[in-house]
Parts: C-alpha cells; structure tokens; sequence
C-alpha cells in the first residue's frame, strides 16, 4: 500500500475504478464511495469501531464488495493548520492498514466536512438521534466529494489520464 497525494492517484487510476472516502471518528468510521465515472459521493452504513484488526477486516470486506481502488481519508486538521491527536490517530491508522492491503491511501483536508454534513442533514430534518447515526458518512461523503471534484479538475487540466 501506498499514501499518494491526489495527483499521484490522478495519474495511478483506471476508468471505471471507484474510490471510497473515510471519516476516522473515534466510535465509527465513516464510509462513502464514488461512482464508476468518479462524479459522485454516496454515503453508506457506518463502520461501528470495535478494534483495529476487526474495523480493518470490516473496511476491507466493504472495499472487496464495493471494488475500490483508492481510499480518500479525512486528515482532522486544526484550524490554524496543525496537526493535533486526531491527526496523529488517523496517520497510524492508515499506517497499520499498510499491513492489510496495497490499495493506496490518500489524506485529504477534512475541515470543517463534519459541521457541513450536519447542516445538510439539519436542512433535510433528520432527528438528531440518526443524525448522530449517519453524521460520520456523510463527512466521508463530503470528503470524497471534495476529493472527486479535485481528480475532475486535474483531468480537465490535463494531468492525468
């Protein structure tokens, strides 16, 4: 397994290859997954977090089923720009998921993604209690979407295949 940047995955992706998004919180993982075409986001079921060798096995089982090639993961940034524990959580995870597959892992810039998705999901009058339930893949959703946008952008720039 590889952690690329977005470009570096740019170049590396096929046609027809869907890509999963991840929001790492500390009770789920979130997860969305793209469209063959890589235009959209959807959001499905949340990953309930139990320990690390059973949440990768869980991971990995929906990537098999979804056959992803990539997975874009939210990187919780702080405002200013540093990188507290929930960095650090998220960069060792993906670390140990370099012992599990060779799909490669990108970090992408979450700010802000979790406040965006609940807003969404306020606008559409879901109840807070499935709010709490569906919030983590929605932020993946907003995650890859940004992600996708980003490999749209460098595909009509030119810089990939």
């Amino acid at each position: 397994m590889a952690i690329l940047t977005i470009e570096e995955l740019a170049a590396q992706l096929q046609p027809n290859q869907a890509i999963a998004g991840l929001d790492l919180g500390t009770k789920t993982i979130g997860l969305s997954v793209s469209d063959l075409g890589r235009r959209f986001a959807t959001p499905r079921e949340v990953i309930r977090r139990v320990k690390f060798g059973v949440d990768a096995e869980a991971l990995l089982s929906a990537a098999t089923k979804e056959k992803i090639a990539a997975f874009v993961i939210g990187l919780p940034v702080n405002m200013d720009g540093s990188e507290g524990p929930r960095c650090q959580a998220t960069r060792a995870f993906v670390r140990n998921m370099e012992q599990k597959t060779p799909l490669p892992f990108v970090f992408w810039d979450e700010r802000l993604s979790t406040v965006a998705a609940e807003r969404v999901l306020i606008e559409m009058d879901v109840s807070r209690r499935k709010r709490a339930e569906r919030i983590n893949s929605a932020a993946a959703s907003f995650i890859l979407q940004g992600a996708l946008d980003r490999l749209a952008s460098l595909a009509r720039d030119g810089l990939s295949d």
